[in-house]
């Protein structure tokens, strides 16, 4: 069954290797700093020696930039020693993760050996089976050791969130772009259990704001070429007045970006990462708001709970984070906080509310062999 997680998790980051440490849901930024700051003031005391291997380089705005984030603010308060390798990210810099991952593993100085993305599972599998005392993190991808901590996230509460406003959206006539038809779009990449889970979250809240909502779902079954999902973007706005569409397909899901802005009649969603700020300043334009991974504040949970001395409940464990633990949630400044109506954000706050008080559990994809979100999807077909 893990071995099943891993590599179904493992396609979900082909989506894009994004998750920028911008700002989040209000309830989600709070609840990662309140348990941050518990920690510091109640923790083991101990200070951990980390190397955190970044398998491309800082300043992607991205995963690697919101792991970074999050270390160098453990490290500033206290809690660790931090090391920090670039390592690069061309084809050529490959072999270079394997030998650096061995030559930190070999050198004994490090508690914790933080690493990430969906290219990196089969190097740290192979290596944490031959240091089985060496402690080993790695975050949006699994493997099977019993040394190591996997840290995942859940997309279905964070598709909830971006269904809840994509459907207020929708209904907001006043807005720019937005039309009377009750119609948004979800190009995915491949039709696989990850991708439909932060599509089953979408529909279900989308339809909590407008029952009858019509969600027209179409997959590039690429995640680099954009083309496709500017052709499926495209037909969504003028055959079926769709008038927002969520791209969670990586770069390739930005394709629907383009299909915005040529049409200039619907609003854009980003995904894993803020992509106002790594799209071009014409598409970032039209971009309403992007749904989050957040990976630093993922790392400052796991020491904290690590601090806590839960080390059996974290190393050789998959641990999805959600919306209280400050995993996921959705960028609220720029573009959101000017063009999203005061009912849009009570609707999302309210949402997210329900989700961190069990008023709402979201239904996972993942391990789901009834069809349910199948069925769902083409209920909901324009």
């Amino acid at each position: 069954m893990k071995k099943f997680f891993a590599l179904i998790l493992a396609l979900a980051m082909a989506l894009s290797l994004a998750a920028c440490g911008t700002k989040s849901t209000p309830a989600a930024s709070a609840a990662a700093g309140s348990a941050a700051s518990g920690s510091a003031a109640s923790g083991s005391g101990k200070v951990y020696n980390v190397c955190n291997l970044v398998n491309g380089n800082l300043g992607d705005k991205s995963f690697f930039d919101s792991a970074e984030a999050g270390l160098k603010k453990l490290e500033s308060d206290g809690r660790i020693k931090l090391t920090t390798i670039e390592m690069g990210g061309t084809d050529e810099d490959q072999p270079k993760w394997l030998s650096t991952l061995y030559e930190v593993s070999d050198s004994g100085e490090y508690d914790l050996i933080v690493c990430g993305t969906y290219q990196m599972p089969d190097y740290l599998n192979e290596v944490a089976a031959k240091y089985p005392d060496q402690k080993y993190l790695i975050y949006d991808s699994a493997v099977d050791q019993p040394n190591v901590v996997n840290i995942n996230y859940k997309q279905n509460d964070l598709g909830y969130l971006v269904g809840v406003l994509a459907a207020s959206t929708t209904t907001d006539t006043s807005l720019d772009k937005i039309n009377a038809d009750k119609v948004i779009g979800f190009v995915g990449g491949v039709d696989s259990p990850v991708i439909n889970d932060f599509l089953y979250g979408f529909i279900l809240g989308a339809q909590s704001v407008v029952p009858d909502i019509k969600v027209d779902t179409r997959y590039t079954n690429d995640y680099v070429d954009t083309a496709i999902a500017k052709e499926y973007g495209l037909s969504m706005i003028k055959d079926n007045k769709c008038d927002v569409i969520w791209g969670v397909a990586g770069n390739a899901g930005n394709g629907a970006a383009e299909a915005a802005l040529e049409s200039g009649k619907a609003w854009f969603i980003g995904v894993d990462s803020d992509q106002e700020l790594t799209l071009s300043s014409d598409l970032a334009a039209i971009t309403l708001t992007s749904g989050l991974k957040n990976i630093g504040n993922s790392l400052i949970w796991f020491f904290d709970q690590w601090d806590a001395g839960k080390d059996s409940e974290l190393f050789g464990k998959t641990i999805l984070l959600g919306i209280a633990e400050g995993g996921v949630g959705i960028v609220t400044d720029k573009n959101y906080d000017k063009y999203a109506s005061d009912a849009t954000k009570k609707a999302v706050e309210a949402a997210q509310q329900s989700i961190l008080d069990g008023k709402v559990t979201v239904p996972t994809a993942i391990g789901d062999d009834s069809g349910a979100v199948e069925t769902l999807r083409e209920s909901v077909r324009p």
